[in-house]
């Protein structure tokens, strides 16, 4: 690789439960369901006949932690560097509600959620996206001086990829953020981050299979 970047492929986690449900996540820890360890075996897959990585970054939360763990299997039995600062964004009050009931549950809390202030706290502890955009970047940013020249894995969740997304293009991105999804960032020495290739979910319907089903159009979180 290029000794002036470091490539670092952002995955978000496989599937879950609540996903599947539509219940808001935010902070709460929910399991991957049977349908996100088959995306995420199909990750690893994947990743593990690409070009060599040098480290695999998570989420402390179950559901990207579990997707990481079984790419670190596939891929060298490497040791899953946890790190908070790529949890999803703390969602406050409406976390755990159906987003069919959140509206009439928790009013307060769903109208700051559904904001496009990105100084708008959510009530109940809830994060803004300045807050989860700070947090976020920072993170990556460090990942990215710690290993230019490399290739590294980061699992983490659909609310903090679109504020790395903000980051490398200046603005909000309005798509859907599937499951397992692969989202490849160069980051360079002089502070430029450029998105190389996005959304990819080949690999849940990999050549000479019948669709499997597995192609991740949840909720984020």
């Amino acid at each position: 690789m290029d000794q002036a970047y470091t490539e670092i492929i952002v995955v978000r986690h496989g599937e879950t439960a609540w996903n599947a449900n539509g219940r808001i996540q935010g902070h709460m820890d929910v399991e991957l369901n049977e349908v996100g360890r088959q995306q995420a075996a199909l990750l690893a897959d994947r990743l593990s006949l690409e070009p060599e990585i040098s480290a695999i970054y998570s989420s402390d939360l179950k559901r990207a932690l579990e997707t990481a763990e079984t790419i670190a299997e596939r891929c060298g039995k490497f040791e899953v560097i946890k790190d908070p600062d790529l949890r999803e964004r703390h969602l406050g009050d409406v976390q755990g509600l159906l987003f069919r009931e959140a509206a009439k549950v928790c009013p307060e809390a769903y109208s700051a959620f559904s904001s496009r202030r990105t100084d708008q706290v959510i009530p109940g502890g809830g994060e803004s996206l300045d807050q989860l955009y700070y947090r976020a970047t920072s993170s990556l940013q460090r990942i990215g001086q710690k290993h230019t020249g490399e290739r590294v894995v980061v699992v983490t969740h659909g609310g903090v990829i679109r504020a790395l997304y903000r980051r490398a293009c200046s603005n909000r991105f309005r798509g859907n953020i599937l499951n397992t999804s692969v989202n490849i960032f160069h980051l360079s020495g002089n502070d430029v981050w450029t998105i190389k290739a996005w959304g990819d979910i080949s690999h849940l319907n990999p050549p000479g299979h019948a669709m499997s089903g597995l192609g991740g159009n949840k909720t984020s979180g």
